[in-house]
């Protein structure tokens, strides 16, 4: 007898010493997360920064600005080229009986070579030309609507990508979120369990409760403990995941601030969806316009100054030129016609996904807040029987310290309220989940 109540008063100290070891994590482990506090926007801001399809479109615009200004150009300022051209054409001849090479024909009859009215012996050139388009003013103004179109989109590419992160982000945010509070919950369970073992002991030392009942309540603590360390490793891997997604390079453990997500007002019109099946109808009516700029009549003037002989190049032969070219096209195999079928078609095929578009994202928001509404009953329901559960633990409590209850009967009162606030907790986190779709949705 002697042993065992030794033995008991060893076990004592040893549960005491990991009670004190618990309680100063308790204590202490939030302030340490703490120490390094971030919320919602941080990793917003994180993700909009480190994003390559936002660094993308906005480099697209840049580059948008920059075809503008080449085009401006083209269209505007002459074209100077140095151009130079020599050919030579020589002749054997065979008047007087006699095979001579020439490099230059003059007034020969008999001779092989090429026609002398063609090369009259040879062409060289090397001159100055220059060319500048006329009457461009209606061009530039297609490219540069063309252009303007195309920076629209890239915003409106920008905006719907920082969208989608803050929905992805979001979502990420609520996982960290919900494994931090299950770690909450469960330090607040290991805690009252260890409550109950300081009692327990006390009691089984009185002969009241049985060494048995003590093992029992210690196993029910090991479990629960393993549990708490789980949700730990599924917080670090959330978190791990949240860095991912924001492009951090972080691996220290931090604490996150609670959120609490609001529907937003329902979106009638001016949806920012709705924009984007807008701009690419402009941006096909665009690229038609300027398809149709090489159907109409091109305008350049045209001059050039330098050396151009027929014969060996002299100084004497030095001069200049200058024209005004005119090129319209007449027929090119009703191509013309093809492409506007073409632009017409695209542009029913956008109209159709549109209102297909807007069919689905009813049907999505209609269902989102048919589950929110359900949730809120759920959560009701439970939390008003999580109530019920707390009013039955302090009873159960004193009447353990009493040698009143079983200590099975409070082992599975220990496990009910943990399941129903695990499952209240996962309800709020749902809910959660699903406003952040619905403002997804709704935009």
């Amino acid at each position: 007898m002697n042993s065992i109540v030794l033995q008991s008063i060893q076990n004592f100290r040893i549960l005491e010493m990991k009670t004190f070891i618990l309680t100063v994590l308790i204590l202490f482990l939030p302030g340490i997360l703490r120490a390094q506090y971030r919320n919602l926007d941080f990793y917003l801001e994180q993700a909009k920064i480190n994003s390559p399809l936002i660094n993308e479109n906005k480099n697209e615009n840049k580059i948008s600005e920059l075809d503008l200004k080449q085009i401006k150009s083209i269209l505007s300022k002459p074209e100077v080229n140095l151009e130079s051209y020599v050919l030579f054409a020589p002749i054997v001849t065979h008047d007087n009986n006699s095979n001579r090479f020439e490099w230059v024909s003059a007034d020969v009859n008999n001779y092989t070579g090429y026609d002398l009215a063609v090369t009259d012996g040879g062409q060289y050139q090397a001159f100055v030309s220059v060319k500048q388009p006329l009457l461009t003013g209606s061009k530039y103004r297609s490219y540069s609507n063309k252009a303007d179109i195309s920076r629209q989109i890239n915003d409106n590419r920008i905006a719907l990508t920082i969208h989608e992160l803050e929905q992805l982000v979001s979502h990420q945010y609520i996982l960290c979120l919900k494994s931090r509070m299950q770690i909450e919950n469960s330090l607040s369970l290991l805690k009252e369990i260890e409550e109950q073992l300081l009692i327990m002991q006390k009691l089984v030392e009185s002969a009241i409760y049985k060494q048995t009942d003590l093992m029992l309540l210690q196993i029910e603590y090991q479990n629960y403990k393993g549990e708490y360390k789980m949700f730990q490793t599924e917080y670090k891997n959330n978190l791990s995941d949240l860095n991912l997604i924001c492009g951090i390079n972080d691996t220290n453990l931090v604490d996150i601030q609670e959120i609490n997500f609001q529907l937003k007002p329902d979106i009638i019109t001016h949806s920012q969806f709705l924009i984007s099946y807008k701009l690419d109808s402009l941006n096909i009516m665009a690229e038609q316009t300027i398809n149709e700029l090489k159907y109409k009549p091109q305008l350049d003037l045209y001059a050039n100054a330098g050396l151009n002989s027929v014969y060996q190049p002299s100084f004497n032969r030095l001069g200049f030129s200058t024209g005004i070219t005119l090129s319209l096209n007449i027929f090119d195999g009703n191509q013309r016609k093809i492409q506007r079928e073409k632009s017409s078609i695209n542009i029913q095929t956008l109209d159709f996904e549109k209102k297909n578009f807007v069919t689905q994202n009813d049907i999505y928001k209609n269902k989102i807040l048919s589950q929110i509404n359900s949730l809120n009953q759920r959560v009701d329901i439970v939390e008003e029987q999580i109530n019920q559960y707390d009013k039955l633990l302090n009873v159960y409590s004193k009447e353990l310290s009493q040698g009143e209850v079983s200590v099975m009967d409070f082992k599975n009162l220990l496990k009910d309220i943990a399941a129903k606030k695990q499952e209240n907790l996962l309800l709020k986190m749902e809910k959660q989940a699903l406003i952040n779709s619905y403002n997804y949705w709704n935009y």
